[in-house]
């Protein structure tokens, strides 16, 4: 069955972004961003919550077409309403049997897209299977924290280290079950 994998960059204290959801400290190129791009290729499924779809928003994305124009998006939100929506972008409301309907049908992993609430809330549920994680050499005090509020604990193993040049690692952590 395809994994949820949660690709995303963080610092070393936990944000994946700053204090007003900044992320001008996180690398933008170099090797490392030049993999996770690649990377973003093997998915025809992204999965987020609201907030990171509208973050898209400041970065050029009209409401209503797909971040990944070669990826099925789900966009989670019992709030959001979009008139105009592309065929490849689809709103759901917050629903445990939603993602598992989702993650069954998928022809390959699904790629879980920012958002530390959302992620937060999927881990709750036991719906995360892989931790890609970006971690900058930063560190940013405050901000949006990994797995939002949740306070589930859960243990992780590591599967992966890649290194950059620019101090960029990208570790994977398989969610032990």
């Amino acid at each position: 069955m395809p994994r949820v994998i949660y690709y995303v960059a963080s610092s070393i204290d936990g944000f994946i972004a700053g204090q007003n959801d900044d992320i001008s400290d996180f690398a933008a190129g170099g090797k490392g961003v030049d993999k996770y791009l690649s990377d973003l290729q093997d998915f025809e499924t992204v999965i987020m919550g609201r907030r990171t779809y509208e973050f898209g928003y400041q970065y050029g994305l009209e409401p209503g077409q797909p971040a990944y124009p070669h990826m099925e998006h789900f966009i989670f939100s019992n709030s959001l309403k979009i008139q105009k929506l592309a065929k490849t972008v689809h709103i759901e409301k917050l629903s445990i049997d939603r993602v598992k309907e989702i993650k069954e049908s998928a022809k390959t992993d699904i790629y879980l897209c920012g958002g530390g609430e959302f992620a937060g809330w999927l881990l709750d549920n036991g719906l995360i299977d892989q931790l890609k994680l970006k971690l900058n050499p930063i560190i940013l005090g405050n901000g949006i924290r990994l797995f939002g509020n949740t306070e589930t604990k859960a243990k992780w193993n590591l599967k992966e280290t890649e290194s950059f040049d620019e101090g960029l690692k990208i570790l994977t952590y398989d969610m032990v079950k």
